[in-house]
């Protein structure tokens, strides 16, 4: 079973998108599996993160501010203005797909953990996020 969800981003931001995802899970009506997320985007990215304290996305987005900074002279790519090319390697970093197991008909995470859509451009963006279901044979 595959689903497509949609998200409208603010700009550079984190939005928990668990329950999204576990609403695909329950739907499908897998009790035992993998759930695979995709995110169709070079620009965004997806990542299993804290989900008790805000505090650790946004330490997340001030090490990644330093990491890798908007209008850095080193980029040659820069077609949509100074957050293009350092879009691209903030998403090869956090990554744009993840695996969890489902179990008992739902995404099994640890206590504190949610999946994040992760903008990384600076302006709203629509965003599309591919949920596959591998149901566990038997």
């Amino acid at each position: 079973m595959q689903s497509t969800l949609s998200f409208e981003t603010p700009g550079r931001s984190t939005r928990d998108i668990t329950e999204d995802v576990n609403a695909v899970v329950r739907e499908a009506g897998v009790a035992t599996g993998v759930c695979h997320v995709f995110i169709r985007h070079t620009s965004a990215s997806l990542m299993i993160c804290e989900n008790a304290d805000p505090d650790v996305r946004e330490d997340v987005e001030r090490w990644m501010a330093k990491a890798v900074v908007d209008g850095d002279p080193m980029f040659e790519h820069d077609m949509e203005g100074p957050d293009d090319m350092p879009g691209h390697i903030r998403s090869i970093l956090t990554g744009m797909d993840l695996t969890v197991p489902i179990t008992d008909g739902a995404l099994n995470l640890g206590t504190w953990q949610g999946i994040y859509l992760y903008e990384h451009r600076s302006a709203p963006h629509r965003r599309e996020v591919v949920v596959t279901l591998l149901p566990a044979a038997g």
